[in-house]
């Protein structure tokens, strides 16, 4: 008989747990990935026509933000990972297949985006950039431009609409939350050409999400402890 009150014990511990390493995984992830892309922003020209001053002038600050991004995947892929068991049985095949897939996808341009300009910084201190390099090195830069900022930021968009439509049939996130992912997501989706500072926005939804769940976790103990006190 002592069994089964141990095991319900455990189980009540896992579920506030969980959505504590989500809130943690997600801070962490916001906080890495929105630090390297403030740091890319400032050290790289918007225009990807540029001649590659910062290659000499700011290499030190984008290397420093190109060694954050693989934490910040890690700790994008933690956040994943804990959302879906968060969710567990509730989950909708359908949207957890989008949910993963455009998460996974956001990654993998993201990391794509950061090896183009690791190997342009690599190569570029063992052969400085000369008349005949120029062509290349416009080839990659407009590379990483697209894949950064029209590829990865769509991504995340179908990331937001398939984790807002998780949240709506199972109620973790309030109204309010939602229809803010809604409106940045479609923000993504139907935005032509790049707007400057626009994919930070991603990492903060992160941000806003991750504190929501961490408060809504300490008041569910809260309420725990006093309920178990009566």
């Amino acid at each position: 008989m002592e069994e089964p009150l141990a095991s319900t014990g455990d189980l009540a511990r896992r579920q506030l747990r969980t959505p504590r390493a989500a809130a943690i995984a997600g801070i962490l992830f916001s906080v890495l990935l929105g630090t390297s892309l403030a740091l890319i922003r400032q050290a790289i020209p918007a225009d990807p026509r540029e001649g590659g001053d910062w290659l000499t002038e700011r290499a030190g600050s984008v290397a420093l933000a190109l060694n954050l991004v693989p934490f910040a995947g890690i700790a994008f892929l933690w956040f994943m990972g804990v959302l879906r068991d968060r969710i567990g049985d509730r989950e909708d095949r359908f949207f957890a297949t989008v949910f993963l897939g455009s998460g996974l996808l956001f990654l993998a341009m993201l990391f794509v985006a950061a090896g183009l300009a690791g190997g342009t910084l690599l190569s570029f201190a063992s052969v400085p950039l000369d008349a005949q390099d120029r062509a290349l090195f416009a080839y990659s830069r407009a590379t990483m431009y697209a894949v950064a900022n029209v590829y990865a930021i769509k991504m995340a968009g179908v990331f937001m609409i398939s984790t807002a439509t998780i949240a709506v049939r199972t109620g973790v996130m309030p109204r309010w939350l939602v229809v803010l992912s809604y409106a940045v997501a479609l923000f993504f989706l139907l935005s032509v050409g790049f707007v400057p500072w626009a994919i930070l926005l991603f990492p903060a939804w992160v941000l806003l999400i991750s504190i929501y769940i961490l408060v809504q976790n300490f008041r569910a103990g809260s309420e725990g402890e006093h309920g178990s006190g009566k």
